[in-house]
């Protein structure tokens, strides 16, 4: 089944920017700022799935909520909307075609470039 837009999540880091919580970071910053498997897993533990899900802008209805698989185009550290996350959300998006995801993400490139430009 095809990803789609996880609504919670989009809504979710529109609220994260709208508050100031996002860092302006560049492209190839993604790498070293995504959460590792070890985070990801003690955000679980402490937060729960839906939590976790929130910090994604895919989903994949075909997997089941509790594995990692389901949620896809991550944004952020759980802390803050990372613009090197947006990006690589973007291209990944384009790439395999998710044309909702990449609406929405554009969306967000652009609240964070909005904020770069002041």
């Amino acid at each position: 089944m095809a990803v789609t837009l996880n609504d919670a999540g989009y809504r979710h880091a529109r609220q994260l920017i709208e508050a100031g919580r996002s860092v302006l970071d560049d492209r190839d910053a993604w790498s070293e700022h995504q959460p590792s498997a070890r985070q990801e897993n003690a955000f679980i533990e402490e937060h729960g799935w839906v939590e976790y899900g929130r910090w994604h802008l895919g989903i994949d209805p075909g997997v089941p909520q509790e594995r990692k698989a389901r949620y896809r185009f991550p944004y952020g550290d759980f802390s803050a909307v990372h613009r090197c996350g947006v990006l690589s959300a973007e291209v990944r998006a384009a790439q395999q075609h998710y044309v909702d995801v990449e609406t929405a993400v554009a969306h967000l490139h652009g609240m964070l470039d909005a904020l770069r430009m002041r």
